[in-house]
């Protein structure tokens, strides 16, 4: 009972870091020690599941999916999306630079616990983490690319959506901006239930989910310190999205101008960054950092946070 009560808390964790711009959900899957095995899990959701499942052999099913880990987390995630996002609104709205220097420090001490999983330091681990480091640094500075409802440029949006969504670091909704087509899928399709433009995202979406979560788990099992190195540095480099002292850009028509807007809300396209003075509010900001960090230390301590190899 208490594993499955930390299960649901982490599951509470990683839907509120969804509900937050630029976090990744698959990096506090790694703060909480059980990003590997949602990856072997997500991995098991195959063709034999599909058999055992319509065969009506539902405890074999349970078993080979390991339905009582996903059924349980997942139960945290969307309890969380639905009872913290008007939350996440207030405080945002309201605490906008605190808030951002609590999960500062969060994400930030998780490169160091993330690290440490690395068996052995080399030249070409150091090399993939600095490659991670730069590819998810680039997101925060490239420029959106063009709008295109072409079915197979939807499909490979749906593609690396998912692939965002499932490795640290990188913001599912921040790759779509960057790709273009936030507002075409989010804003007008999946309203309006455009299924000539929902259709080709999801193949999509299921490409990615089916390739990338069985591609991560063979790293993980054939170059577990390479593939640890990387995701660390994907980790490093969103720090530049989740630097507190930063004006928002937003999300303009290409051929207007005007700002577009979600539910009357303005969407977040990038960042302009500044230092910030030191006052008091910068001394809460570095309590509320050290707070994140505290947080993680926490859990380590607590002994409570399994190894992310596969065993």
């Amino acid at each position: 009972m208490r594993e499955t009560i930390f299960l649901f808390l982490k599951g509470v964790a990683i839907g509120a870091a969804n509900v937050i711009p630029g976090v990744s959900g698959g990096t506090i899957a790694f703060i909480t020690g059980i990003y590997s095995t949602l990856i072997n899990s997500l991995k098991s959701i195959d063709l034999e599941a599909v058999r055992l499942l319509f065969s009506f052999k539902l405890k074999e099913f349970a078993n080979h999916i390991n339905l009582k880990f996903l059924f349980t987390l997942f139960l945290g995630v969307g309890i969380s999306l639905v009872t913290l996002g008007k939350l996440a609104d207030y405080l945002f709205e309201n605490y906008n630079i605190l808030v951002w220097s609590f999960f500062f420090g969060l994400i930030a001490v998780s490169i160091y616990s993330v690290s440490k999983e690395v068996g052995k330091w080399s030249f070409t681990t150091v090399a993939l983490f600095v490659v991670g480091t730069l590819v998810a640094l680039s997101l925060s500075v490239i420029k959106p690319a063009s709008e295109s409802d072409a079915s197979i440029y939807l499909v490979i949006c749906g593609i690396i959506a998912m692939a965002s969504m499932i490795l640290p670091g990188l913001s599912g909704s921040f790759v779509l901006i960057l790709l273009g087509n936030y507002q075409l899928i989010m804003l007008k399709a999946v309203p309006e239930l455009n299924l000539s433009v929902i259709m080709p995202v999801v193949i999509g979406a299921v490409i990615g989910f089916l390739v990338l979560s069985r591609g991560i788990s063979f790293l993980l099992d054939k170059f577990y310190d390479k593939t640890i190195s990387i995701l660390a540095g994907f980790i490093l480099g969103s720090l530049a999205i989740i630097w507190p002292w930063k004006e928002e850009l937003y999300l303009k028509n290409i051929d207007t101008g005007e700002l577009i807007l979600k539910k009357g809300e303005k969407i977040v396209q990038g960042y302009q960054w500044y230092f910030p003075n030191l006052d008091i509010n910068f001394l809460y900001s570095i309590l509320l950092m050290g707070l994140g960090v505290v947080l993680v230390l926490l859990v380590e301590f607590l002994g409570n946070k399994p190894k992310i190899s596969n065993e």
